[in-house]
């Protein structure tokens, strides 16, 4: 919305080379999946690409922070489908921004980061003694979400008052709200084999990733978020030193004598 017209549509009116390579790149690998399942119901690729944190830092298979990504759930299409989706929505106007180098060194550094974060921070709490391994550190993680997050994030950060139209639920959103209200969908109703993890990973990094670049203005810094608050703490005093003044004349008022002509 540009104050003068509105404009509708579904999806970037471009798909920039670099989409259409990541999304044909993403296709070839499942299709290879599709072709590798087992008797079992397994696939060769996923058993050596998939991130778990117990095969990365106990079996020294430091190559799957940087093949999960380009895997996805043979057992479920809508899981490639949905991603490559929202590559292809919020990483095309990205890439006509940015460029296909930059575009591509950001994606592939917000889904590796994002591996190398699933793969380590399970470890924290067993490392520090509050739980001893379980069975969750076995779990293999794969898809790109990671990085299609890092995407989102850098879309939200460049157009953060373009109006975005959910189709579930059918209501618009401020492209800086998506972040959190997608988390927050996620968390309520996701299923359960979501990796809140990997997500959030790929935000985190992302979200560092633009601040030390510096080129994206949008990006809000820790210094930035504190000042902002600090203003808003400010306002709050001063709406309350305001709201207790007109308090106390409108007590004054009543207890001024009346007079009736």
């Amino acid at each position: 919305m540009d104050g003068r017209r509105s404009q509708f549509g579904f999806g970037p009116g471009s798909t920039p080379g670099i989409i259409k390579n990541l999304l044909i790149a993403n296709g070839v690998v499942f299709i290879g999946q599709l072709l590798t399942r087992s008797a079992g119901g397994g696939d060769l690729l996923s058993a050596l690409g998939a991130v778990s944190p117990m095969e990365v830092w106990v079996d020294f298979k430091f190559w799957q922070p940087f093949t999960y990504m380009w895997l996805h759930s043979p057992f479920s299409p809508l899981h490639i489908i949905f991603n490559l989706l929202m590559l292809w929505m919020f990483g095309s106007p990205l890439a006509q921004l940015w460029g296909d180098e930059r575009f591509l060194r950001y994606y592939l550094v917000c889904g590796i980061g994002a591996g190398f974060l699933i793969a380590s921070v399970p470890w924290v709490p067993v490392l520090m003694g509050f739980w001893p391994v379980d069975q969750g550190m076995f779990i293999p993680t794969l898809g790109a979400s990671g990085a299609v997050m890092g995407v989102i994030l850098a879309y939200a950060f460049t157009w953060p008052n373009r109006t975005l139209m959910l189709i579930f639920p059918p209501m618009p959103i401020k492209a800086i709200w998506l972040i959190p209200f997608m988390l927050f969908m996620e968390y309520v109703s996701g299923p359960s084999n979501v990796s809140h993890l990997g997500h959030a990973g790929g935000i985190i990094v992302g979200w560092i990733y633009l601040v030390r670049e510096g080129q994206t203005p949008g990006a809000p810094t820790i210094a930035a978020m504190q000042h902002k608050y600090r203003r808003y703490r400010m306002r709050q005093k001063i709406r309350a030193v305001h709201n207790e003044d007109r308090r106390k004349r409108d007590q004054d008022d009543d207890d001024r004598p009346n007079r009736f002509h």
